[in-house]
């Protein structure tokens, strides 16, 4: 069992609806050591990869992709959600469904940050039906650059996303994969993982 795992089962909440909460140390709450350690496990795991620059998905995925663009030294943004008084009209736009909130979002880069020379690492919270990977993966192909992997932090690994993504080609790693939930229990099921690297290596060294 990995770090992110344990916590899950320490501070995670299962809701009904196939609903699992980590609101105490990643989408409100957030718990630095957990990041900085989902940030050393996914340079680890995507260290092959040619990576300039991190996407992810306002609000959760922030957080995660910014101490992985620190280790990567590589500039970090975020897809938007909603329009802003400022908001350019040069932009790229894709839709997504939110499983959690039940509505379809439009959601969108100003194409000045994102190039056809950009080597992409997608990184988010949540993997469940893929939507949101889909609309950042669009918005990456919009603009002509390459998708060099997707980093999930919670996959769950019942639902379609995960294996919609791998069955297209790309390099998909998720810290954590929860194979099945109950919220009657409170119980989860992970799927196995290979065994993590001691957490106390020079990160910026990998």
């Amino acid at each position: 069992m990995n770090f992110l795992e344990e916590k899950i089962l320490t501070d995670g909440v299962i809701k009904e609806g196939n609903i699992l909460k980590v609101d105490s140390f990643l989408n409100h709450q957030i718990d630095i050591d957990i990041m900085r350690q989902m940030a050393y496990e996914f340079k680890r795991r995507f260290r092959t990869e040619n990576i300039n620059k991190i996407l992810t998905i306002e609000a959760s995925g922030i957080a995660i992709a910014t101490l992985l663009g620190d280790l990567y030294d590589v500039p970090v943004v975020f897809a938007k959600k909603s329009e802003t008084a400022n908001s350019t009209d040069d932009k790229y736009v894709a839709q997504a469904y939110s499983f959690t909130h039940k509505k379809m979002n439009n959601v969108f880069i100003s194409k000045p940050y994102l190039h056809a020379t950009d080597h992409v690492l997608i990184v988010d919270d949540f993997l469940a039906d893929g939507e949101a990977a889909h609309a950042l993966i669009d918005l990456v192909h919009q603009a002509g650059g390459t998708v060099e992997g997707i980093g999930i932090a919670v996959e769950k690994g019942q639902q379609k996303g995960g294996g919609e993504l791998r069955a297209e080609g790309y390099h998909v790693e998720s810290i954590a994969i929860v194979e099945s939930m109950d919220w009657q229990t409170q119980t989860i099921k992970f799927r196995e993982q290979p065994a993590q690297p001691l957490q106390n290596t020079n990160l910026r060294s990998i």
